[in-house]
């Protein structure tokens, strides 16, 4: 699943989904990076700017479906995206703000996820650890309860605190490096890679 309903508030530049990147959208190219990567089926979740996003873009291949509540935080964007999906399919969540993901890491993290556990993307911070980032892969049950226990732009945050040893950290060092773009200053990140 693909979180795409935020405004960009931060940012001042509309939803975040329709930022140039590379001839495309950042929604575009997540979605594809996604499919690409190995998930079945890419559940787009849109919320501010929902027909412009619709009318700006080719979403077509992907199942798209609109968060009426996207105001009330990026938890109620998580929870309709868990609840579109497949039952029995585990669950992938990404968001549309990390132009640098690439279908390697979201491989990467399929091929690595164990049965009743959460697979998360690990990148190296500044001091060499490894800290945990996105995408992450829920099995379906946890997707369901991590969903439950979410709130307010927590998304799964609460679920992870509290279950910290169901978490597998999965180094994806190297094209990826889980930089999201948040604010002008990050803006370069759609143009260096």
């Amino acid at each position: 699943m693909l979180l795409a309903a935020g405004a960009g508030t931060r940012l001042g530049r509309g939803p975040k989904a329709l930022l140039p990147f590379r001839g495309s959208t950042l929604v575009e190219r997540l979605a594809r990076v996604l499919r690409d990567g190995g998930c079945r089926e890419t559940v787009v979740v849109l919320g501010a700017g929902a027909p412009d996003v619709r009318a700006r873009t080719d979403l077509s291949g992907h199942r798209v479906l609109d968060n009426p509540r996207w105001e009330e935080g990026l938890s109620t964007s998580f929870a309709a995206g868990v609840a579109a999906v497949a039952p029995g399919d585990d669950v992938l969540v990404a968001l549309v703000d990390q132009p640098r993901l690439a279908a390697g890491t979201v491989a990467r993290l399929l091929s690595r996820h164990r049965a009743e556990r959460v697979t998360v993307a690990g990148y190296r911070g500044p001091d060499g650890a490894l800290q945990r980032g996105h995408p992450v892969l829920f099995s379906r049950a946890l997707a369901d309860e991590a969903a439950a226990m979410a709130s307010g732009d927590g998304g799964a945050r609460n679920f992870l605190r509290a279950h910290p040893g169901l978490i597998d950290l999965v180094d994806c060092g190297g094209p990826s490096d889980g930089a999201d773009v948040d604010t002008e200053g990050q803006l370069h990140l759609l143009e260096e890679w």
